[in-house]
């Protein structure tokens, strides 16, 4: 019953990400005006805003214009959701999945602000960065110091990746990795780049043997992050063995 619970509350918090992440790039307000169809305006009614279900039983469509509806929200609710209840079953029940809590809403927000508009808002770092440092001050990494070492790696890393491609990496990229050293700490953070850029180098293959993106054609590093991170935060000390074990 307490992963359900877990998993619908992930859900509604899904929706309200969605929300954060299409309108803080567009500096709105995410309180008003109410959540409407964005392609002829009809404000959604309460039945149409239940999370997953609503999309699935409208068939994916607006019910007033019956225009595609982005498949972003409910697959951002459900994502939400899953690795809202992955957390407790990975970690058990530490105090460290307030942290990885607060790690996956951050990571939901950038995923719809990235893959939309390809942005991280400064104001979306600069409140989870006010969240996790507090949280670091109570669930602090061992030994203490380690957070601080990694947000110095994280940003100087990224910057000096920045100056060399003349422009290849963002500022939000920089600012974002900064912040997630000092969340998870050295080692996890030098992990989850490597991770990122492996998951975003096989997509870009991929995509272009498809012909989904061109050769040169920017795409969005943050979904990236958020899989090369994650997978570093929970398998980070399994995979850094059975990779010395090849050694």
């Amino acid at each position: 019953m307490i992963i359900i619970y877990i998993f619908i509350i992930g859900l509604i918090l899904g929706s309200f990400y969605n929300v954060v992440g299409l309108r803080i790039p567009l500096k709105q307000s995410i309180v008003a005006p109410r959540s409407a169809c964005p392609s002829c305006g009809h404000q959604l009614r309460p039945f149409e805003l239940i999370p997953v279900l609503s999309y699935l039983f409208q068939g994916g469509k607006c019910r007033q214009c019956k225009i595609g509806i982005s498949p972003l929200y409910p697959i951002v609710e459900l994502m939400t959701g899953v690795l809202f209840i992955l957390a407790p079953l990975l970690l058990g029940w530490t105090s460290e999945l307030i942290v990885a809590w607060t790690l996956i809403s951050l990571f939901m927000i950038i995923f719809v602000s990235d893959v939309s508009y390809m942005l991280i808002p400064n104001k979306i770092l600069l409140v989870f960065t006010v969240i996790f440092v507090a949280e670091r001050l109570i669930i602090p990494l061992t030994p203490w110091w380690n957070s601080l070492l990694g947000a110095a790696i994280g940003f100087v890393l990224l910057l000096s990746i920045a100056v060399i491609s003349n422009g290849g990496m963002g500022g939000g990229d920089i600012k974002l990795f900064a912040l997630l050293g000092f969340v998870v700490g050295t080692k996890t953070v030098l992990l989850s780049f490597f991770l990122a850029t492996f998951y975003g180098a096989a997509f870009g293959v991929m995509a272009m043997l498809v012909g989904k993106v061109k050769r040169g054609s920017p795409i969005p590093f943050g979904p990236f992050i958020v899989a090369g991170t994650l997978t570093a935060y929970y398998f980070g000390d399994v995979i850094l063995r059975y990779y010395l074990q090849l050694l």
